[in-house]
């Protein structure tokens, strides 16, 4: 077997344990300036987490440099946490030369790539004297990584490495992300005993192609989105049908008892759609665009995927509609509420369920 390219089995065994990386021999932790830039849903815990982590177990560890395009994010950080845990950057310029390692939690794919490309201008005068690491942990299409990485390898002792990471605002919140990595070996080693557990509960190592991490998230986040739509279809049906979405939910509960279809399911179940406190439907949106592009490019279709972007799309219409009337519920769309789309194909209402016993019969 080529040791370059190990076996699924082998690949397998490595993701057993929650961090696949022996510890870094250098020592020095205490003394590394860290960066965050994005301080979005999931870039606040995962910036506060960190800092908090490193206070309690880092004797003498320096305060978490911090950047966000909205500096309110930034300055609100500060004061839940302290000086002694933050600092505010004036600029992305700062933190591209202050920092040892940078952390980015971006919205999207031309926010990620300008940020970048600042990061990289900052440093072309003076040229860094020692080691960064960059690592992005949003969720991009892969071709962008390699586009960064190249970005990046013109500047002498610059890494780059893919990070994204799997979970709702309220894992982010625990400290329970899934954590993918892709990229330098040697970069990977010393990020991922800063991460775990100070921010999430698991490793996974993709290998040294930084296109691999942002893949496998794509396809991740593919089957996620799938049990949306299969559980938006299902929990259509059974209304139709006189039997109800609730029984569903427990049937769910009893015999395929995932913690996503069990979470997501409470959120069609009672309407909870509020996208502020789960993950924005623009960004799914994003996510599926993404998804569905490289389905494409790999001639593998996905049907399943493609009926939840257009529901998604159905349920976007409908907010904006509200919203134009002034009687939207929320101000933003969880990706959750895609079952409006269903549900308005069916010819029910898309974001109130209790009307749907109005217009459904009782059978005999």
């Amino acid at each position: 077997m080529d040791p370059a390219r190990p076996s699924h089995i082998h690949l397998l065994h490595a993701q057993s344990e929650p961090n696949p990386f022996s510890r870094p021999t250098t020592p020095g932790h205490h003394s590394l300036q860290i960066g965050f830039c994005g301080l979005g849903a999931m870039g606040y815990p995962m910036a506060r987490n960190l800092a908090k982590w490193r206070n309690q177990h880092v004797p003498g560890s320096l305060p978490i440099l911090v950047w966000n395009r909205t500096k309110g994010k930034a300055d609100d950080l500060l004061k839940e946490l302290g000086d002694n845990m933050i600092m505010v950057a004036d600029s992305l310029e700062q933190v591209a030369s202050d920092c040892d390692i940078v952390f980015t939690n971006l919205s999207n794919d031309e926010v990620v790539k300008s940020v970048y490309e600042v990061f990289a201008k900052a440093l072309k005068e003076p040229k860094p004297t020692k080691n960064k690491i960059f690592v992005e942990t949003s969720t991009i299409y892969p071709s962008l990584a390699a586009e960064l990485d190249t970005l990046l390898s013109n500047v002498p002792s610059a890494h780059f490495i893919t990070s994204p990471v799997f979970g709702p605002p309220a894992a982010a919140n625990a400290a329970q992300l899934l954590i993918v990595m892709s990229g330098d070996y040697r970069s990977k080693k010393e990020v991922a005993h800063l991460l775990v557990p100070a921010v999430g509960r698991k490793i996974m190592d993709l290998g040294g192609n930084v296109e691999k991490a942002p893949t496998f998230k794509l396809v991740g986040n593919s089957l996620i989105l799938g049990s949306l739509e299969l559980l938006a279809e299902v929990f259509t049906l059974s209304e139709k049908a006189g039997i109800g979405a609730p029984l569903v939910h427990q049937f769910i509960k009893e015999v395929m008892p995932a913690p996503p279809l069990i979470n997501y399911g409470e959120k069609m179940l009672h309407d909870h759609f509020d996208g502020s406190k789960g993950f924005a439907i623009d960004g799914g949106l994003k996510d599926s665009a993404h998804i569905r592009k490289l389905a494409t490019e790999l001639d593998s279709p996905m049907p399943a995927l493609d009926a939840a972007h257009q529901h998604m799309l159905t349920a976007r219409a409908l907010h904006a509609n509200q919203v134009r009337r002034g009687n939207a519920r929320f101000d933003v769309l969880d990706w959750s509420s895609l079952v409006a789309g269903a549900r308005v194909s069916a010819g029910l209402d898309g974001f109130d369920s209790s009307k749907h016993s109005k217009v459904i019969p009782e059978k005999e």
